[in-house]
């Protein structure tokens, strides 16, 4: 090839870091744990029962598992019991909490954000990435600004091709 037709990488002379937050979303199992399954006749909750069946729980299935607990029946469940199930799985799980699937991504992905260290893009030109093959929750972008903005030269999200401008310092 003809130095006339050298083919250059214009993105990767710019000193532009692309950034996908996916890389950030922690692996491990997701579980989620009903407690209809643990009511009397999937209405009322029963305390002698209702301690029967967190006893039985093998913790080692929750075993560094990322679990969120809900409810779905309608029915009015003591706070206490919320504190009966957390206490027997605490030691085991990487993480639990009250509602569904995605009020556990929301949660996982603010306690990431929130200790990541971010300095290596200090002063930098970053863009994050637009698309990627995992969910990730709106508010982790939101949260990605609040930890950005201050810190780069400048903010942008897409993708090199086409991108948004969103922060320049």
């Amino acid at each position: 090839m003809s130095e006339e037709f050298e083919i250059r990488n214009k993105v990767a002379e710019s000193g532009l870091v692309n950034f996908d937050l996916s890389t950030l979303i922690p692996k491990g199992i997701r579980k989620g744990i009903d407690l209809k399954d643990f009511l009397f006749q999937e209405m009322i909750l029963k305390e002698k029962d209702f301690r029967e069946k967190v006893d039985a729980i093998d913790p080692e299935e929750y075993k560094d598992a990322y679990i969120y607990i809900y409810n779905s029946v309608d029915t009015i469940v003591p706070l206490w019991a919320y504190f009966v199930l957390t206490a027997k799985l605490t030691d085991v799980a990487k993480k639990i909490i009250f509602g569904n699937r995605e009020d556990l991504e929301v949660i996982i992905m603010h306690n990431v954000i929130q200790t990541h260290d971010f300095e290596d893009m200090r002063g930098k030109r970053v863009l994050v990435k637009g698309c990627s093959d995992k969910e990730i929750p709106e508010n982790a972008y939101i949260e990605l600004v609040e930890q950005l903005k201050p810190i780069v030269k400048s903010l942008m999200f897409g993708e090199a091709c086409s991108f948004v401008p969103i922060v320049k310092n």
